[in-house]
C-alpha cells in the first residue's frame, strides 16, 4: 500500500462517522443535495489567524484570495484579516465586497489598461510588476485624474529554499528586479504617485521554519536596501508568505511560533529606514487548506487484473491538485479517507478514480481503506486550497462542485 498524508488535527482522532462543524459528511451531503461538495469550516480558518495572531503580533495579516475565492468564505474571512490580495479584476470585484478598497492589493504580471483603470478608480494599490506596467499605472492616474496607489514588486536576489514554487533569485515574469527597483520607487514617487511600499515575494508551500526566516532575514535586508536606493520609507513591505502545509506522508507542520519569534528579533533591529513601516504577511494555503473538506460518493467498485477500483463521481476536475497533477513533480496520495468509518484500520488495498475518460483522473493510488462499496463516500482533505476554482471544472462536461460553509455561528 502507498501512504497517504496526514489528518488535518481538526479530524485526525475522529472515529466512526466524519463529522465537519459537529454535523456529520453525510448530513452535509443531504443538506447540499447532491455529491460532489466542497464543505469548508470557517471555524478552522478563525483558528488558523488567532494562531497567527499570536505567534506574530503586530505584523499584518493579508488573504490571498487566489487560494480559495468562495464568496461565503471571503465574507468570513474577511472581517479577521487585516488585507485581502488579488490578482485580477474579477477578485477584486469580489474582495470590494468584502473589504475596503484601502486594504487591498492587486499583484499579477498581465494587468490590462483597463484593470489599471478599475483598480485606480476603486482606489486598491497596485502592486506593479515591471517599469512598463508603472508607466501604464500612472498613465492611467493622470486619464482618470486621479492619484494611483502603487507598490513595487519586487524579484528578490535570494531563492526561498524547500519552496515548492519559487518566485525569486531566478528570471521571473514577477516583480522588478532587486537591482533595478529603488530606482523605480524613486520614479513612482517624483511623479506624484502614493506609494504604498513593497511587496517581496520569494515563494510559497515551505514546511522549513528555518528556511522561512533565513528568507525573511534577506527580505527585510532588501527592503532596507531598496529604501536607501530610493530615498524614502515604505508605509508596508509585504514579506510575501510561504508557510506550507503537511500534504503527503512524512510531512510535518511548519512551527510558525519560531517564525514569529525570530521575526520578532529581526524587526527590533531594523535600520532607521524602516522605523516607520509596518510589515505584512501574505498567506492563502495555510489559512484555508486544512478547513475544507471534498466529499464524492463511490459509484462503482470494480476488479482489473487483480487491482480494485473505487470510481467516484468526482475527480480531477474539482480536485486538480488532489489527484496529482498541479504542478507536482512526483504523484503522492494527499490524506483520503472512507467517511462513514474515520480511524478504522485499513482492510483492503484500493485505488480511488474519478469519472473523467483520463487516467490522470486518480484521487487515491492504491492506498489503504476499510471496506468500501457502492455507495459510500470518500473524503478528501486539505481541500480548502487551489481545489474548486484551480481545477477544469469544464472538462468533459461533468457538473461542478457544490461548495459549503459550515461555522459561520
Amino acid at each position: 500500500m502507498k501512504p497517504t498524508g496526514p489528518l488535518p488535527p481538526e479530524f485526525a482522532k475522529q472515529r466512526g462517522p466524519l463529522t465537519i462543524d459537529g454535523r456529520t459528511a453525510e448530513k452535509w451531503v443531504a443538506d447540499a443535495g447532491d455529491t460532489p461538495l466542497f464543505v469548508y469550516d470557517l471555524g478552522t480558518v478563525a483558528a488558523r489567524v488567532e494562531r497567527f495572531r499570536a505567534a506574530l503580533p503586530g505584523v499584518d495579516l493579508h488573504y490571498a484570495i487566489k487560494a480559495n475565492p468562495f464568496a461565503p468564505l471571503l465574507a468570513g474571512l474577511a472581517p479577521l484579516v487585516d488585507g485581502l490580495d488579488v490578482a485580477s479584476s474579477g477578485e477584486l470585484a469580489l474582495a470590494l465586497k468584502a473589504k475596503p478598497a484601502a486594504a487591498i492589493s492587486f499583484a499579477g504580471p498581465g494587468k490590462r489598461d483597463d484593470e489599471l483603470a478599475v483598480a485606480i478608480g476603486a482606489g486598491a494599490t497596485l502592486n506593479v510588476e515591471s517599469e512598463g506596467e508603472a508607466t501604464r499605472a500612472l498613465a492611467a492616474g493622470e486619464r482618470l485624474g486621479l492619484t494611483p496607489r502603487l507598490a513595487v514588486r519586487v524579484n528578490p536576489d535570494v531563492e526561498l529554499r524547500g519552496s515548492g514554487m519559487r518566485m525569486g533569485g531566478r528570471p521571473s515574469p514577477f516583480g522588478v528586479d532587486a537591482d533595478r527597483a529603488g530606482a523605480l520607487v524613486r520614479r513612482i514617487i517624483d511623479a506624484g504617485a502614493d506609494w504604498r511600499g513593497l511587496h517581496i515575494y520569494a515563494g510559497s508551500q515551505v514546511l522549513d521554519a528555518a528556511a522561512i526566516i533565513e528568507a525573511q532575514a534577506a527580505t527585510l535586508a532588501l527592503a532596507e536596501r531598496l529604501a536607501d536606493q530610493a530615498g524614502a520609507m515604505p508605509p508596508l513591505v509585504n514579506l510575501g508568505g510561504g508557510f506550507g502545509v503537511p500534504y503527503f506522508a512524512g510531512d510535518r507542520p511548519l512551527d510558525v511560533e519560531a517564525v514569529g519569534a525570530s521575526l520578532a528579533q529581526t524587526l527590533a533591529k531594523r535600520a532607521p529606514a524602516l522605523a516607520g513601516t509596518r510589515f505584512a504577511i501574505e498567506l492563502g494555503r495555510w489559512l484555508v487548506a486544512e478547513a475544507g473538506v471534498y466529499l464524492t460518493r463511490i459509484v462503482d467498485r470494480k476488479t482489473s487484473r487483480g487491482e480494485t477500483f473505487l470510481v467516484t463521481d468526482g475527480g480531477l476536475n474539482h480536485q486538480l491538485a488532489a489527484s496529482g497533477n498541479f504542478g507536482t513533480v512526483v504523484r503522492r496520495n494527499y490524506p483520503i479517507a472512507l467517511a462513514s468509518r474515520m480511524g478504522e484500520a485499513p482492510a483492503e488495498r484500493v485505488t480511488v478514480v474519478g469519472p473523467l475518460c483520463t487516467p490522470l483522473d486518480r484521487l487515491g493510488d492504491q492506498i489503504g481503506l476499510p471496506p468500501a462499496q457502492v455507495g459510500d463516500l470518500i473524503a478528501v482533505f486539505l481541500a480548502g486550497a487551489y481545489g474548486a476554482s484551480a481545477s477544469p471544472a469544464g472538462f468533459l462536461g461533468h457538473p461542478p462542485a457544490a461548495e459549503v460553509l459550515a461555522g459561520r455561528s
